[in-house]
């Protein structure tokens, strides 16, 4: 498990940013009067950054609108019991208690280190996710962080008109492109060089503004980090976790994309096999 992060109640989305960046944490608890009542993940500033409509600055915007209630279980609790409650209820941590009392907090990514650890004689083939979203390379970005967001997936594969792959955009492209401009007061529009307007939310899923005008291939990764079908579960937990991604995308014998291996799919197979 990990030392908890904590950020109070009070604060803004502004205090939030800073000290996900100065601390380079994914999520942090909330407290309110000294005790620990809610949490708060990158993910969840990075949907609202990305769908909140009104045009407030992140100063004005309180923390208390994105905050998620936590998990807990006691730190005695099997790994086993920690990723299903994890695959149930579809997050990415868990608070860990002793006595009633937070002492720490482990995450998906945890479980995955943990994995590598174990003796599996698991292929990637067993686990992968079959499905995989994708989008022309052209396509306008508003279309894309729709997709991403209707459908709650991290990641998408990015073909040209040949249908060969050629890129990746993943959440935390977005989330990152989404922090560049959260915190600025005035944009232009570029659709309308008159009109001064608020679009670091707003924009990413409007049709006329910012994501409208730029194409998804203006921000995509060209390095799609891959992996066999019968490549080794472990090691390609491994390559994960190097790479500090959470998602790689599974090739057939013949060189073709047919799905993604996940860190959440690395936390199925513990939940299964411990």
């Amino acid at each position: 498990m990990n030392t908890p992060r904590t950020i109070k109640y009070e604060s803004s989305l502004a205090d939030v940013l800073k000290k996900i960046i100065d601390e380079k944490k994914s999520r942090l608890l909330v407290t309110e009067d000294g005790k620990i009542t809610g949490l708060v993940s990158e993910k969840d500033l990075g949907i609202f950054l990305l769908t909140d409509a009104t045009e407030r600055t992140l100063d004005e915007i309180p923390l208390s609108e994105i905050i998620k209630k936590i998990i807990s279980v006691d730190e005695n609790t099997g790994i086993d019991k920690c990723a299903q409650l994890m695959m149930t209820n579809e997050i990415g941590s868990l608070v860990l208690t002793r006595n009633d009392e937070v002492v720490g907090i482990i995450t998906k990514t945890d479980l995955v280190r943990y994995f590598t650890k174990i003796d599996s004689q698991k292929i990637v083939g067993e686990y992968m996710s079959p499905y995989y979203a994708w989008q022309y390379s052209d396509t306008p970005l508003y279309k894309v962080v729709l997709k991403m967001i209707d459908e709650k997936i991290s990641r998408v594969i990015l073909r040209d008109h040949e249908e060969s792959p050629v890129g990746i955009v993943t959440f935390r492209d977005l989330f990152n492109l989404a922090l560049s401009l959260g915190d600025k007061e005035d944009v232009l529009d570029n659709t309308d060089p008159l009109i001064s307007v608020i679009f670091p939310r707003k924009g990413f899923i409007s049709d006329s503004g910012f994501g409208g005008s730029t194409k998804i291939n203006e921000i995509m990764s060209k390095d799609i980090v891959s992996v066999n079908y019968d490549d080794d579960l472990i090691k390609t937990a491994k390559l994960l976790l190097e790479k500090n991604i959470n998602g790689a995308a599974v090739l057939s014998g013949h060189g073709n994309i047919i799905g993604i291996i996940s860190k959440t799919d690395i936390v199925k197979a513990l939940a299964f096999l411990l």
